[in-house]
């Protein structure tokens, strides 16, 4: 690719925060509100108009579990969001896994939590550089925003984008997909209304786990090119609504803007097939449906994960193992989505692939150390989300939205506590002091 060099120009500078925290979705939101009801001056940046990542612009219809199957073990702020966004009158308040997403609930909870915790937002800003000095401290970022380029310092950030951008380019080593690179599908995620709500309720369950779903004959009568896999999530989000979580859109790289264009493109018509596709074939609930909408966001299942000073392995899921400086627990199955060649197999019946013994008994989790949210090599930079340190595996598992809330919200607490102490290295922070904070804001560390 040719290069452009800009003439030399000075940005404004912003130094008046503390803590900057780059990305809104569920990890950045909790880490936000984390670490300014710690006293120290916080700014979330959004690249979009809403917080709330893929529960909200993304339209992801449901919150995966919360619970080991016996008792929530996301506390703190994550059961805090979880319970207030339980509010509509449609969703059983007593359940704890697989709770429907309201996702215009949501974005206002969101923003009510990040603003009452004294935290301040900007939207529609892109984080677009950063920049070290010599002894690895991340000094600035530059952002994009209707007012053009702006230069933000901070004593700490948090980079919650997803895709580990702050770190990666501010020098941090990462891993992409597996051996070859290559990741897991993307989905688009949608929204149908008018449907029939008993004849959704009482007809075949849609999910491809049951061998009557109506996707194995939509697959079958080859109508619908789009619709290339048996994944098919749905929950009910609203009177006569149902949200989607469905289908494979493959070679997705969210680090190209030109590949997530087309993706997104794709998403769209692919959404349209499906509810083309469930009238002629589901027509008891969908006959008289319409695609009410889609995503703003590209459902991205993997991309980047930070090299940090411990590597989570799916060994460490297999032993169930605990660490002394573990911010969180974790339940949730090694859901690691088939590439197309695997799926293609699956379909004609030549392989059979399931998660095997990658699924938890009841009350049984394992721990996410503090030292997966710390990149190697940078002094002042945290990660929280799917993009922290751990390997292809296990990484099918910690990137789901009720574990994101919870790194988040040790994210933030642990910059707040390297600000106050004065030592700004995030590799110092006291994790027992920081472990005892997050149990007193109701974190589940047995």
């Amino acid at each position: 690719m040719k290069r452009y060099e800009m003439k030399s120009r000075q940005l404004e500078l912003n130094d008046d925060f503390d803590v900057i925290v780059i990305g809104g979705g569920p990890s950045g939101c909790t880490a936000a509100i984390a670490a300014a009801r710690e006293g120290v001056k916080t700014l979330l940046i959004e690249a979009g108009g809403a917080l709330g990542g893929m529960g909200t612009q993304g339209l992801v219809p449901a919150w995966c579990p919360f619970s080991d199957k016996e008792k929530i073990i996301y506390g703190g702020l994550a059961q805090k969001i979880f319970e207030l966004s339980k509010a509509p009158a449609h969703i059983n308040s007593e359940a704890l896994d697989w709770q429907p997403i309201d996702p215009e609930l949501l974005k206002r909870i969101y923003e009510n939590e990040v603003l009452s915790s004294g935290a301040k937002i900007l939207f529609n800003a892109m984080l677009c550089g950063a920049e070290k000095n010599s002894e690895n401290i991340v000094d600035t970022i530059i952002i994009s925003s209707k007012s053009g380029l702006t230069a933000y310092r901070a004593k700490i950030f948090i980079d919650c984008t997803g895709d580990g951008d702050l770190a990666v380019w501010a020098g941090a080593e990462f891993e992409t997909g597996d051996e070859t690179g290559d990741v897991q599908p993307s989905s688009h995620c949608f929204i149908i209304s008018n449907v029939d709500e008993y004849g959704f309720r009482f007809g075949e369950i849609l999910h491809g786990s049951n061998p009557k779903s109506p996707i194995y004959d939509i697959i079958k009568s080859k109508k619908y090119p789009l619709i290339n896999s048996t994944h098919l999530c749905s929950s009910i989000i609203g009177p006569g609504t149902v949200g989607f979580n469905a289908g494979h859109i493959w070679d997705v790289d969210s680090t190209d803007p030109f590949s997530v264009t087309e993706g997104l493109v794709m998403g769209r018509n692919t959404a349209a097939e499906y509810r083309d596709a469930l009238a002629e074939f589901f027509p008891e609930a969908f006959a008289n449906s319409f695609l009410a909408a889609t995503g703003a966001l590209m459902g991205i299942r993997e991309s980047r994960r930070i090299i940090g000073d411990y590597v989570l392995t799916v060994q460490d899921y297999l032993d169930r193992r605990s660490f002394d400086d573990e911010i969180c627990r974790n339940s949730y199955f090694i859901d690691v989505h088939f590439n197309k060649k695997d799926e293609l197999r699956q379909q004609s019946g030549e392989i059979s692939i399931d998660s095997g013994g990658l699924h938890y008994k009841k009350g049984e989790s394992h721990g996410i150390p503090y030292r997966c949210l710390t990149p190697a090599g940078l002094v002042n930079v945290l990660v929280a989300g799917r993009s922290i340190s751990c390997d292809r595996q296990v990484q099918g598992s910690v990137r789901v939205m009720p574990v994101c809330l919870c790194m988040g919200e040790a994210a933030g607490l642990a910059a707040a506590l390297a600000v106050s102490s004065g030592n700004l290295n995030v590799h110092e922070v006291d994790t027992d002091k920081l472990r005892g904070r997050l149990r007193e804001e109701g974190a589940y560390l047995p």
